[in-house]
């Protein structure tokens, strides 16, 4: 079984984990509330040089943005 790459789930459990709002949060990162709305939403996704700024901020690393959660696999 192949899973599924996360990261829409994964941004918004990480951003809100350390009370970061939207705007807060891509503020941060360079981009717009909107910009990191879609990506949560799954309607955009950040590009390649991104990846690891918004892992540094939320102080995890990229591969944790690309994972799935344990608890998912398992299921």
């Amino acid at each position: 079984m192949i899973n599924e790459i996360c990261i829409a789930q994964n941004i918004k459990e990480f951003r809100t984990s350390r009370n970061l709002s939207q705007k807060e949060f891509g503020r941060l990162v360079g981009v717009s509330a909107q910009a990191v709305s879609k990506w949560e939403r799954e309607i955009a996704y950040p590009d390649l040089f991104t990846l690891p700024v918004i892992a540094k901020i939320l102080g995890v690393s990229v591969d944790e943005l690309l994972t799935v959660n344990q608890e998912e696999k398992e299921a």
